[in-house]
């Protein structure tokens, strides 16, 4: 029983944060627990591996055809000359075979940069110097907002900005193109930016191929903002920010949640995950937050908007900036509650009860959108790479949730989890007690006492409601009564009462004898 009533609490150790090859620097769950320099170091080192795996087994093949081949043409070295020549043939169209399924199998591997034997046509250069229809066509306000405003940055910059653009510009190029074969000049996309080869770049990537090639980009475009700027890394992070935003905002609806990938049913999985975990509290979770403080709530309720606002966002670093805003207030949340600054075993339990509290749209879409396009060193190092790896955790924690975790029993955790019953906390401390009788006072979830309240509010309106539509009518029916009777009474009183009109004569129209009448006076004139 005390092992069941005992508060465990989610902690954290911070070291788990950092990278599992001990750099020093944010690793993340997407990049098995690797930091993003860690990671690709490993993904270049296996791909390499990959690569000479399948060279040494196309030349071992290869060796033991050739083998075969001379074997059979010793035993048949006494046939005629025709034969030998047929024989000859064969083996010749056997080896270009085998050349090419050789050539085929690493071409693969190298995935999507392969150098070009052929010489670039020049319709093919007016291709890549052409605009792309697909990035016209989905163009809006925002994205020439966005260019204007680059445009406008890199005009200070001169000479370097002028390069940046140029780079930027055929990077885009290159990625709403299905297949381009781009000119020495033009690259710089490529991993080593060679002078003297063409290479091909090929649209149908996956999610991670594409990553490899943003982050490709990033950093050989900041190995040269370095020379440029003579190492000066604030100025440099200030043209890769603007550079990220440019990139990222024409290329958002083609890379965000691509079809190749599996991220929609992450998200749908992730959001029933935590629709099903609606009856957790802030209890189970030993958040130390107090709700009922105004302050508080406001926090709370400002962390669910950032968070939830967070998909609303093109750029990668923006959408880090909604977790750094949320994060905050999580933070000043905690700090409000307990009167001292908050830590960091703090700051996850509440950061869970956050994203449980808000359920933020395509979750899993966004985190795999900021780790495979987000500017690398903002994740390895600093506040938004810190904010961002809790937030992985947080949602792995999640993903992972169980009876255990809330110090629950099994039996208890599925019948809240099936919905047959909802939990209750003491009122009088904040331990989280036990289903059993006798483990003092029990009220019922705030959400479900929020709820009834609800409820009882919208009941008394209703009541109000109803006991306003009977006044009305019958109002309405005293209306018409009384229309009624008055129209009753008028006709009644001038049944008892009917009007009678009496003709009037004047006295001169009276008088109608006028033989009578004296004879009208008339006017005398006088002399003097």
């Amino acid at each position: 029983m005390s092992q069941r009533t005992e508060r465990r609490g989610i902690h954290v150790d911070q070291s788990d944060l950092l990278c599992k090859k001990g750099c020093g620097y944010y690793g993340n769950a997407a990049w098995q627990g690797l930091c993003s320099k860690c990671w690709r170091e490993e993904y270049q080192r296996v791909r390499q591996k990959q690569i000479q795996d399948d060279w040494a087994l196309a030349e071992k093949l290869q060796r033991e055809e050739e083998a075969a081949a001379y074997a059979s043409s010793h035993s048949a070295h006494s046939q005629s000359t025709a034969a030998q020549h047929a024989s000859v043939g064969h083996f010749s169209k056997f080896e270009e075979k085998k050349t090419n399924e050789k050539t085929r199998k690493v071409t693969t591997v190298k995935k999507f940069f392969s150098p070009s034997s052929r010489t670039t046509s020049k319709k093919e250069i007016q291709e890549v110097k052409a605009p792309s229809p697909s990035i016209s066509r989905h163009a809006s306000f925002d994205t020439d907002q966005v260019s204007k405003e680059f445009v406008d940055f890199l005009k200070n910059l001169h000479k370097p900005g002028r390069e940046t653009y140029k780079q930027c510009r055929a990077f885009l190029l290159n990625m709403s193109s299905k297949k381009v074969c781009c000119p020495p000049e033009t690259i710089t996309v490529s991993i080593s930016y060679q002078n003297k080869e063409t290479f091909l770049f090929r649209q149908d990537l996956g999610a991670d191929e594409l990553s490899e090639c943003v982050q490709d980009f990033y950093q050989n475009l900041a190995d040269r903002l370095i020379s440029h700027f003579k190492g000066s890394s604030e100025s440099v992070e200030q043209v890769m920010d603007q550079v990220e935003k440019y990139i990222m905002t024409r290329l958002y609806k083609s890379v965000f949640c691509p079809e190749t990938t599996d991220d929609e049913k992450k998200d749908l999985a992730t959001q029933d995950r935590i629709r099903a975990l609606h009856w957790v509290t802030i209890q189970m979770l030993c958040v130390s937050m107090e709700e009922d403080i105004p302050e508080v709530s406001e926090n709370v309720v400002k962390a669910i908007t950032d968070i939830i606002e967070m998909d609303s966002k093109r750029v990668p670093r923006d959408k880090l900036a909604c977790i750094t805003r949320c994060s905050k207030h999580i933070f000043s949340a905690i700090r409000i509650t307990k009167n001292e600054p908050a830590s960091a075993d703090d700051f996850l339990p509440a950061l869970i009860y956050i994203v449980l509290k808000a359920n933020p749209p395509r979750l899993q879409s966004n985190i795999q959108y900021i780790t495979r396009f987000c500017n690398p060193s903002r994740l390895m190092t600093g506040e938004d790479g810190y904010y961002f790896t809790n937030l992985c955790c947080a949602v792995a924690f999640i993903e992972k949730l169980n009876a255990q975790s809330l110090n629950l029993s099994p039996e208890e955790f599925e019948r809240f989890m099936s919905g047959q019953t909802s939990p209750q906390f003491s009122s009088s401390d904040s331990d989280w007690p036990c289903s059993e009788s006798g483990l003092g006072t029990t009220v019922t979830n705030p959400v479900l006492v929020q709820l009834n309240h609800n409820l009882e509010l919208l009941t008394g309106l209703c009541t109000r409601q109803e006991a306003v539509m009977e006044a009305a009518q019958s109002l309405q029916a005293d209306l018409l009564t009384w229309s009624d009777s008055v129209q009753q009474e008028v006709h009644n009183i001038l049944e008892k009462y009917p009007l009678e009109i009496i003709s009037k004569v004047s006295a001169i129209d009276a008088n109608t004898d006028n033989d009578n009448l004296p004879s009208p006076i008339k006017p005398q004139v006088f002399a003097d």
